[in-house]
């Protein structure tokens, strides 16, 4: 009962789906594999053909199944990534769920989970069609992964400083090295173990929902003392730039890369710039969640889920002042030096911040 009542709405439900759905999924799989093994029929279906393509997206027949680019998400094949998924849902859904709130949480999880898989899917089929090998058309993809990759940029974009300890503090390491390892894990299996799905699924899954995040997820306005505001559109701090992702020797090189993507969206109306004025507020509220840290909502006791609206606008209110009051103290300090370097180029308005933040094409 307790198990219940500690998680989210949302959350509950979607742990609940993934053990109901993985459940019938393996349970048809396994009757599809005896009635392969039926001496009966004389001879074995090939493996790709043991699908179930009303659960699992097969790019293939995903046409006459198109509720599945959604279920697939929700499908596990083993006990293994079952539990796997299990504890994502569990520790990260309750997390996101409650600081982002029911609705946000909502969208999240539904582009996180439909549009990786639109994406898969075209790709094997233009696979198959390059190879010639049909089967590849026929692999069934399912699994949570693409819910395990925006979970990980979320808690990189609210926590990225949070430390988290391992085996009693044997192994330490930070949120926001946490996707960089998670890509490489999945890209090493899928070259060299042949798991091409989660490679795939990793990767569509990360970017789908740094993009969401970075250009398009509404956010609280610390500044603002009314809880029920529009908050700002997207996020344009220097720490969630895509470059940011990985490790400092690679964030030139894939910045230089990603900016003429970005040029090519703003181009093509996709996108918007980032005014000097959205970096310098981006900047300011990642400080304030860095602030905030990580609360732990295991602790709250039973008649106090969280903070009351009134309390919420009181502490987004001190940290927006705060935050000011460092950017205030930091300009002042700076104000010396400037008066008497009035030659020297500041580094805000250099090309090096393009290692850090998205490229702002001229007017």
């Amino acid at each position: 009962m307790a198990f219940r009542v500690n998680l989210p709405p949302v959350t509950r439900a979607l742990l609940a789906a993934t053990i109901a759905l993985s459940l019938l999924y393996n349970i048809a799989r396994w009757r599809l594999l005896q009635a392969d093994l039926d001496p009966t029929t004389g001879n074995e279906e090939p493996a790709p053909r043991r699908v179930v393509p009303y659960l699992a997206l097969v790019p293939a027949q995903c046409i006459w199944y198109p509720w599945t680019f959604l279920s697939a998400t929700l499908v596990e094949q083993n006990i293994f990534t079952l539990l796997l998924q299990g504890g994502t849902l569990f520790f990260g859904g309750k997390y996101l769920e409650r600081a982002w709130g029911t609705k946000g949480f909502i969208y999240v999880v539904l582009i996180a989970s439909a549009i990786p898989y639109i994406l898969a899917a075209p790709t094997y089929i233009l696979w198959a069609a390059i190879t010639g090998s049909p089967d590849r058309a026929l692999t069934p993809l399912n699994g949570g992964i693409t819910l395990q990759a925006a979970f990980l940029v979320a808690f990189k974009q609210l926590v990225p400083e949070h430390t988290v300890s391992i085996y009693k503090g044997m192994i330490k390491m930070r949120v926001k090295h946490f996707p960089a390892v998670f890509l490489a894990v999945n890209t090493l299996s899928g070259l060299i173990l042949g798991t091409d799905t989660a490679l795939i699924l990793a990767w569509y899954g990360l970017i789908t929902t740094w993009t969401y995040l970075r250009f398009y997820k509404r956010q609280p306005d610390l500044s603002s003392t009314s809880p029920d505001g529009g908050g700002l559109r997207g996020d344009a701090s220097e720490t969630f730039a895509f470059a940011t992702f990985f490790p400092d020797v690679m964030q030139a090189p894939i910045a230089a890369f990603c900016n003429q993507i970005f040029v090519l969206l703003c181009n093509l109306k996709i996108c918007i710039p980032f005014s000097d004025e959205d970096i310098a507020t981006g900047n300011e509220h990642a400080a304030a969640r860095g602030e905030a840290g990580l609360p732990s909502f295991s602790r709250q006791a039973r008649g106090a889920r969280g903070m009351s609206k009134r309390e919420e606008a009181e502490r987004r209110r001190a940290l927006a002042l705060k935050a000011l009051d460092e950017r205030l103290n930091a300009a002042s300090s700076r104000a010396g030096p400037q008066q008497t370097t009035t030659g020297t180029p500041s580094v805000a308005q250099g090309p090096e911040l393009l290692g850090q933040t998205d490229y702002q094409p001229d007017a």
